[in-house]
């Protein structure tokens, strides 16, 4: 068979680069390894797919190299992606913090994506692995495939990272990179439940299911979220420690301020003034949910009546919510990771087309190279930013 350009991967990156190839009137096939295609897309945002983000910015991005993704995000903008989404009368809304999500299903913005595939006459074939992929004198490439061999002129990688193996994420898009010689990111899972010993656990399990927004959470380097917290038999979890997971190395502390908004130790002072007669449960009850309140007491050993607390007692409580600091003892791995740091060297790749700069007609777009998104829509914005640009060109 022989065509313009071969695609590996049919998730967001992928049918994104192809609808917009296929428009161009360039023949396209895509091929999945998988029986379905988009799963990503399918279970994200709790079904209803966090499509993107207003607040979509380069700096919400993490990569060796934090000015590569400028030039694509500038390109194919979140209100392009937007335009799209209502050209389709897919109804969505704002959730907090810019983000975006459908108001029925993810399956609204799968269902778009093919629809656009079909109008520009991509072909999609799921169920087909590649086998070896090998590029003649011409500098064409042939692909070996499950079904039969493919020739092209141009082949785009775009099958991910290692995150949520179960749906199908492999190594082999960074296996193709080596193949042609372009360096790798080392990878780690990112946007990643952390796991902790048995020191928090003891004291996390009796919280199970409180919940306190937003608390303000810092890794070591300084990165810091404003984001929900929540506590689990399995420690903390929430939006706040996925963001900090990303920046988050073993061995590290995090520091986390439940009560961000205000100088826990002034107030307290002010509460021993203006309920002199209260216990430290029930004074820590306005700014902490009831449960937290005592259990903090109860960890600390802390008695008696607000007026018979020193200041140094008073300063430990303050720094308990202020400043709670507890070690990861690791992360739930790809297992449960929404998406993988590292990846394809971002100096190997031209920031504007997204071709290898050393191999004319091999592109990466998406998931599979450096550059991973904060939580909240930034990294489907990531796939339709690279999608778009590389299938301009491709």
């Amino acid at each position: 068979m022989d065509t313009d350009v071969v695609i590996i991967g049919a998730g967001a990156a992928g049918l994104m680069c192809a609808l917009t190839a296929g428009a161009r009137g360039r023949r396209v096939l895509v091929l999945e390894h998988t029986d379905k295609i988009a799963e990503k897309i399918r279970i994200s945002g709790g079904g209803r797919c966090n499509f993107t983000n207003l607040h979509c910015a380069p700096d919400r991005y993490l990569s060796n190299n934090p000015h590569f993704c400028r030039s694509a995000l500038k390109r194919y903008t979140q209100y392009d992606f937007i335009d799209l989404v209502a050209r389709h009368k897919i109804p969505y809304h704002e959730k907090t913090l810019g983000q975006l999500f459908c108001d029925d299903s993810a399956r609204d913005i799968i269902d778009m994506l093919v629809r656009e595939c079909d109008r520009g006459g991509v072909d999609i074939q799921i169920s087909t692995t590649v086998q070896a992929i090998d590029r003649d004198d011409a500098g064409r490439f042939i692909v070996t495939t499950s079904r039969g061999v493919v020739d092209c002129a141009s082949l785009v990688v775009a099958c991910g990272g290692l995150s949520i193996p179960k749906i199908g994420a492999t190594p082999f898009g960074y296996e193709i990179a080596k193949q042609f010689g372009l360096n790798i990111i080392p990878t780690r899972a990112g946007l990643v439940p952390l796991t902790f010993d048995p020191a928090v656990l003891d004291m996390t399990k009796d919280l199970s299911g409180v919940s306190v927004d937003p608390v303000r959470i810092q890794s070591q380097s300084g990165m810091v979220f404003d984001e929900a917290m929540l506590f689990t038999h399995r420690g903390i979890s929430g939006p706040a420690v996925l963001q900090i997971s990303s920046y988050w190395n073993p061995g590290e502390d995090i520091s986390i301020n439940m009560h961000p908004h205000g100088d826990v130790l002034v107030w307290l002072k002010d509460q021993r003034k203006a309920q002199p007669k209260s216990m430290l449960q029930t004074v820590l009850g306005d700014i902490v949910s009831k449960r937290l309140a005592q259990k903090i007491a109860e960890d600390m050993d802390v008695e008696g009546r607000m007026a018979d607390l020193s200041d140094k007692i008073l300063r430990a409580v303050a720094s308990r919510i202020a400043d709670w600091r507890v070690k990861p003892s690791g992360s739930e791995g790809y297992r449960t990771a929404e998406v993988t740091l590292g990846g394809v060297d971002t100096d190997d790749v031209s920031s504007k087309t997204f071709e290898a700069k050393n191999v004319p007609g091999l592109y990466f777009i998406g998931e599979v190279l450096d550059v991973t998104g904060h939580l909240g829509g930034f990294n489907f914005q990531w796939a339709w930013s690279s999608g778009h640009c590389a299938g301009q060109v491709v």
